[in-house]
Formats: C-alpha cells, structure tokens, sequence
C-alpha cells in the first residue's frame, strides 16, 4: 500500500492517532523510539501513555512499525500484535536490532 493509500484509509481514525502512527512510520528498522519519545515528536510530551493505546489500536502493522517502540527504560513493552512480546522481540532482531 502506498503512503497516500494509507493515509486515506487513516482518515477515519482521531487526529491523534493519526499523528502517533505517522510519527510511527519514521522510526528506521532496526531502531527504536520509546512511546515518550513518540509524544514528544507529535508535539504531546505528556501523552507518553496516549500514544501506546494509539500504537495498541494500530490496524495499518507492519506498515505502521508499532514493534519499534519500547518503553523509556529500554524494556519491550506491550505488543497487541499476534504473539505478544515475544514476537515483538523477534521482529526487532529480524531487523537487525540485537538487544530488545
């Protein structure tokens, strides 16, 4: 799917979790962000836990990369994808990221 086909099918979805998921989408493979570091890029410092329910209700995986977003202490997290953490585990290390 294109970038412009994603988008409008986000048009249905709350500004919020708009700007979460695109914000989303710039964490480069291999790499993470922490859900406060997410808040902060979409100008919301204090959402830190608004943008993982954003990330939770995520439809638009892998394009929307949700995976690639940690907690600030560097511990996994949450994953609402198939398989929990464990699978949000092994996609960071398929992409090259070697601690999760």
């Amino acid at each position: 799917m294109t970038r412009k086909e994603l988008l409008k099918k986000m048009s249905p979805y709350p500004e919020f979790y708009k700007k979460v998921w695109l914000a989303c989408m710039e964490i480069p493979g291999g790499e993470t962000r922490s859900y406060k570091w997410l808040a902060g890029r979409i100008g919301r410092p204090r959402a830190a836990r608004a943008a993982a329910l954003a990330l939770k209700r995520n439809p638009f995986a892998p394009q929307v990369p949700c995976h690639r977003v940690v907690r600030s202490d560097g511990t996994i997290g949450g994953y609402s994808g198939p398989g929990g953490a464990a699978a949000k585990k092994r996609l960071l290390r398929e992409e090259g990221r070697q601690k999760s």
